[in-house]
């Protein structure tokens, strides 16, 4: 409101032009600022040392629609999160591809991260070429089975029935 109100001090011929301007540059802003899309418990990856460590590990599980990298997290402050990075290689396709790989991975590991995988634990998913396609409850399947492999799994608790 307070941007419409100062086009009074604008001359009449700049009008539509600041006007444009204001329009869509508040949607833009609204964009820009976004709170953290993981859920608590759940933090990003974001420094090429995070990724390397993590891969020096060697500690991996390749599933038809996703590869999981796991390192333990040194860091004894972060013991109750796990922290996750995706990346997708150039091979896989295009910019367009790899970001919605990438979005998928984001939204699997929503669901998935939280409730099924231990804390302390830092975790990379790589897509693959198949990842685009593939159903996204065989991608949830894909990334439960490669927790369990590299042992990051949170153990099943029995039923008091």
């Amino acid at each position: 409101m307070c941007a419409l109100a100062a086009m009074d001090s604008v001359p009449a011929g700049q009008r539509s032009a600041v006007a444009e301007s204001l329009l869509t540059a508040a949607p833009k802003a609204a964009r820009a600022f976004q709170p953290n899309p993981m859920p608590i418990g759940v933090e990003r990856l974001k420094k090429r040392a995070e990724f390397l460590r993590v891969a020096s590990v060697r500690r991996k599980w390749a599933a038809p629609g996703v590869v999981l990298q796991a390192a333990r997290d040194p860091n004894p402050l972060r013991a109750d999160v796990a922290r996750v990075g995706f990346t997708v290689t150039k091979k896989v396709g295009n910019a367009v591809v790899r970001n919605r790989i990438k979005r998928r991975l984001r939204a699997v590991a929503r669901e998935i991260i939280p409730d099924h995988a231990e804390a302390g634990w830092d975790f990379v998913l790589i897509g693959r070429a198949k990842t685009k396609d593939r159903q996204f409850d065989e991608l949830k399947s894909d990334l439960c089975a490669a927790l369990g492999k590299v042992g990051a799994a949170v153990p099943h608790r029995r039923s008091a029935s």
